[in-house]
């Protein structure tokens, strides 16, 4: 069985979506930010990229959540550069100082089938909101050469409406951090000033899209939504607004990876209220509230 994808290849309409894409590019308003530059002409907005995509890494991967992973490993893509700059990044070589190369469409489809061809169970498109023209077009170039796994959507999530709209169909499974549970939070920690807002929004849309997440009788996944929050110490992240707009306006049903492995990093460590990991009491209490708001999909880690 393909995913659905394959049928927006056949009438076309996943061609149309890439040129739209495209189009955004000309004045580009991909992400939230909405920098207005034309970077099909080389000019650079707050992401720092230009007309092809630039990979940092490829790879089977092992270390997502189970359902993503599952024994053959995630396909996963990790693409440079990003839409935030959180202090805390664990991957700011990639997402801030650019580590990475400028690749071509063409070698980008071939790494999709490149991921399938080792038995990965998904096409895992890490930090790629502000390359989802140069994806969608890779993928009209990988399915007539065989691509037909499920394509993962791992985000910050900190979305644009209209972007999402371009992967309806397209994407499916959407695996999207909920960082913060405040529009301050995120602009002290992550340079942007709406990130609760746009989040919120960005999250309704993904479950209109893709719905709960489903899994085949393996315990893979083959659909749906799954929610990443990082808990951070001293309640930073204000995890509560977070599970209680989760509850709210998705599902309890909902699958929600609660993450427990902060450390500092980045600019963290200059940071004191960021500079420590979680109490295994700050951690349990956030499963504490997830499980008392009726949300029962939670995925826990040990800390």
């Amino acid at each position: 069985m393909h995913p659905n994808y394959f049928s927006l290849y056949q009438n076309g309409i996943l061609e149309g979506r890439a040129k739209e894409g495209y189009r955004i590019l000309e004045n580009c308003h991909l992400c939230p930010r909405g920098c207005s530059v034309n970077r099909l002409k080389k000019e650079r907005g707050f992401c720092k990229s230009g007309k092809n995509p630039i990979v940092a890494s490829w790879s089977s991967h092992f270390g997502e959540e189970p359902p993503i992973s599952g024994p053959f490993g995630s396909g996963t893509i990790f693409f440079t550069n990003c839409t935030l700059s959180c202090c805390f990044c664990q991957n700011y070589p990639i997402s801030q100082l650019g580590e990475g190369n400028e690749e071509t469409v063409t070698s980008l489809s071939r790494m999709m089938l490149s991921l399938q061809e080792k038995g990965c169970h998904n096409i895992n498109l890490v930090t790629s909101t502000h390359f989802v023209p140069q994806i969608l077009r890779a993928i009209l170039l990988a399915i007539p050469k065989g691509l037909k796994i499920p394509l993962v959507y791992n985000s910050s999530g900190y979305e644009s409406l209209n972007t999402l709209k371009l992967l309806d169909g397209i994407v499916d499974i959407y695996m999207p951090d909920f960082k913060y549970g405040d529009d301050k939070q995120g602009e002290i920690y992550s340079e942007v000033p709406d990130y609760f807002s746009r989040t919120k929004e960005a999250i309704r849309e993904m479950y209109r899209q893709v719905g709960n997440l489903k899994l085949d009788k393996k315990r893979i996944a083959k659909r749906g939504l799954l929610i990443r929050h990082l808990v951070l110490p001293n309640d930073l992240a204000k995890s509560e607004n977070v599970l209680k707009f989760i509850a709210a306006e998705t599902s309890l049903d909902t699958c929600l990876s609660l993450m427990a492995q902060y450390f500092p990093a980045n600019r963290a460590p200059q940071i004191p209220e960021l500079n420590r990991r979680i109490t295994r009491r700050e951690y349990q209490k956030v499963l504490d509230l997830a499980s008392s708001l009726g949300l029962n999909n939670i995925l826990r880690q040990e800390i």
